[in-house]
């Protein structure tokens, strides 16, 4: 037979359980903030100072990753990418992971395509990520093969480092032998090849 005492314990116990459970509830929400969700914002092509206001005022923070590539499309130093993407649900204090376009085209080595022919050179000036400018011919019997690189008016030496998309004028061999001289041909192809038509009357 139990005593009153021992159900007056039990009692307290079972009131006790539940208060604990019902604090833990209450801790786990507070701590998880339950059911409050903010919406990403869309951050791209935003500097810095703006993300920072505007994560400050959605009590969000961010992480800086890096880009090694370019985007000409975006500003310099502007958010190019960011982890998670606009309009998803996230926690109050999530961390934004955003990518920054750097504040220009990276340096590149000049390769030494000198000697070789047009048709070889500006492919691989081209896969490196650089424009092809002027092309000018200087007198030397090797045709269409590069005998200098330029830039900017000045010549460039393969393994000059120059950033990406810059412009490269090809000086070209034309063909004609040094110290040769060369007549133009003024005549009329189709001139030389009209019938002598008084030659022809005169047969007749």
């Amino acid at each position: 037979m139990f005593t009153k005492t021992f159900w007056v314990q039990v009692f307290l116990a079972i009131v006790l359980v539940v208060v604990l459970c019902f604090g833990y509830l209450y801790w786990l929400d507070w701590h998880t903030n339950h059911g409050q969700q903010i919406t990403v914002p869309d951050l791209s092509r935003k500097s810095l100072s703006e993300v920072d206001d505007i994560l400050d005022e959605m009590d969000l923070r961010r992480h800086i990753i890096d880009s090694a590539s370019y985007n000409p499309d975006f500003p310099p130093r502007s958010v190019i990418e960011q982890n998670p993407k606009a309009g998803l649900f996230v926690k109050e204090n999530r961390q934004i992971y955003l990518k920054l376009n750097p504040s220009g085209y990276g340096k590149v080595l000049v390769p030494n395509v000198v000697f070789k022919t047009k048709r070889q050179a500006v492919p691989t000036l081209e896969s490196l990520g650089f424009k092809i400018g002027a092309i000018s011919y200087k007198q030397n019997i090797a045709e269409d093969m590069v005998l200098e690189l330029r830039h900017n008016g000045e010549n460039l030496e393969a393994g000059t480092q120059l950033r990406k998309a810059s412009i490269i004028d090809l000086v070209l061999g034309d063909g004609k032998r040094v110290g040769a001289t060369y007549e133009e041909d003024n005549s009329d192809p189709l001139q030389d090849e009209q019938p002598d038509l008084e030659s022809t009357d005169d047969n007749e």
